[in-house]
């Protein structure tokens, strides 16, 4: 299951996706999100299902990284459909009545919708880290922030912590996979019995994990300090962010998309 997280990966490469201003993504990933709960329809729902498969398919990334970056949230996908699909009332007869448990076909709709819009919310924001590096990204952040520097907000500081955190995440996956085995050389007994055994068998685990992620961090400030960063004030950068005629092609087609997928809302009704 550890080998499936994805998230904060970065494949390099050299599509349009790739070479498009980070601020773009960054601002395309929200409104994005944003147009998935405009347009919680069937017809928005495919519109959005079918830009995210053009997208991977124009940044070359195999359809498998999306299943790897889904296969973790399952349980939890699975759990909220099954809630909506048992307490979502409809008008009309239940199409199956048990004991206490009635079934409608709006929550049966309204659990397939949901399913599918928690997908493509979260194929939609991994398709970022896919193809922006962790350093650029916090260029990208700073510079959308930027203003909020002239109210003393630590705007620098922010972007850096956030894209450390994203970074760490496929470091600490790897940490956690060989804390396993070892436990599991050792003769620990991770993938069977009960679950509140497997709960209690964790805590070799995670105790080690926090020691290691402790010492990555004060490994990582003492490398900072020694090549003498002390934020962002007065710092230059190696690459300068600079919106270029590609750019302003990719933003008009995909403002475009994502308007035409917001006024599904008007002819096609959808989740509340």
């Amino acid at each position: 299951m550890l080998k499936d997280i994805t998230i904060g990966q970065h494949f390099p490469g050299n599509s349009v996706l790739h070479r498009c201003d980070p601020r773009l993504k960054l601002v395309a990933t929200i409104a994005y999100i944003v147009a998935l709960f405009v347009a919680p329809n069937p017809l928005g729902l495919a519109l959005s299902i079918a830009l995210l498969a053009v997208l991977y398919r124009v940044a070359k990334i195999p359809g498998r990284m999306i299943l790897k970056s889904l296969k973790p949230i399952v349980p939890i996908i699975l759990f909220t459909s099954v809630l909506n699909l048992f307490f979502v009332t409809g008008q009309g007869e239940p199409l199956v009545h048990f004991w206490f448990i009635n079934i409608y076909v709006e929550g049966i709709k309204y659990a397939i919708l949901l399913s599918v819009r928690v997908c493509a919310l979260i194929a939609g924001t991994s398709l970022l880290t896919y193809t922006t590096s962790p350093i650029v990204l916090t260029d990208a952040i700073e510079s959308l922030l930027r203003p909020l520097a002239k109210v003393h907000f630590p705007v620098h500081e922010l972007a850096m912590m956030m894209t450390i955190a994203l970074r760490f995440i496929p470091t600490l996956i790897e940490e956690t996979e060989k804390i396993m085995n070892a436990q599991k050389a050792r003769g620990a007994m991770l993938d069977t019995g009960t679950f509140s055994q497997r709960i209690k068998a964790l805590v070799p685990i995670l105790i080690p994990l926090f020691i290691s992620a402790f010492r990555r961090a004060d490994e990582l400030a003492m490398a900072m300090e020694c090549r003498c960063y002390h934020g962002g004030e007065g710092r230059t950068r190696l690459k300068q962010l600079k919106f270029t005629a590609e750019d302003t092609r990719c933003a008009v087609i995909i403002t475009v998309l994502l308007v035409c997928i917001c006024l599904t809302r008007l002819f096609v009704p959808g989740l509340a």
